[in-house]
């Protein structure tokens, strides 16, 4: 991303359903403000109120019958007013930006049964994203056999799948195929975590990652101090 000394960063997380991005973006917001840093927690699709607006459109379901392109479509049109309204000046301000999902999840999901050209995606991702990408992708990959039953674990008896939690398996091994093509084509900006491992260890390889892609020796929080560790809580 591009941005002047006083920018914040702005870091996202990726995967397939079950692969704990929201417990880990928690996580990281709690180290980063032991280190000192202030950061803004934001998802997609939503993180602005219009773009909440069209979320609960695309994950009821209500946009799947006008096809993959459509859905690609909706999910730009909420990542623009998310990107003005939240993110940009959440940078401008110097505040770090966690995502919980961003662009990477259009290619992974729109892209995955290849109904929608690549150079379509490409082109709505220059309208929508421009220059704001991400400093660091976390990718957190699990088998989705697995990432399925922790979804539908979380949820609980009684709550029904939203639109693509209803896919099936065959779809989300593509999904998984798709974000793990994007980590090994863009290696300087993604890491892949094994989010397999206990929420602990995962958040502290998601700790260690940072620090070493992201902190540099002039980081002012940290300038002349030991950086503080991440919290890891229970739960």
């Amino acid at each position: 991303m591009q941005g002047g000394a006083g920018q914040g960063r702005f870091i996202s997380f990726e995967g397939g359903e079950g692969a704990g991005k929201s417990t880990q973006c928690r996580r990281l917001k709690d180290a980063l403000a032991s280190a000192g840093i202030e950061a803004l927690l934001t998802r997609e699709p939503g993180g602005s109120p219009k773009a909440e607006e069209i979320r609960r459109l695309l994950l009821s379901g209500a946009v799947k019958p006008f096809g993959q392109s459509a859905e690609a479509m909706m999910f730009s049109a909420a990542r623009i007013d998310h990107l003005d309204n939240t993110i940009r000046p959440a940078l401008a301000a110097g505040i770090w930006v966690i995502c919980d999902r961003f662009a990477d999840s259009t290619r992974a999901y729109q892209g995955a049964r290849d109904e929608v050209e690549t150079g379509f995606i490409d082109a709505l991702e220059r309208v929508a994203v421009g220059q704001t990408r991400p400093d660091l992708t976390l990718i957190l990959d699990i088998a989705p056999e697995q990432g399925l039953r922790r979804a539908a674990d979380r949820a609980g008896a009684g709550s029904a799948p939203d639109r693509f939690e209803q896919e099936s398996l065959a779809f989300h091994r593509l999904v998984r195929n798709r974000f793990l093509d994007i980590a090994a084509r863009e290696p300087v900006r993604c890491a892949v975590i094994d989010a397999t491992l206990s929420p602990e260890a995962v958040a502290e390889r998601v700790w260690s990652t940072v620090k070493v892609r992201l902190f540099s020796a002039g980081t002012a929080p940290h300038r002349g101090r030991r950086m503080a560790q991440p919290q890891v809580r229970n739960g």
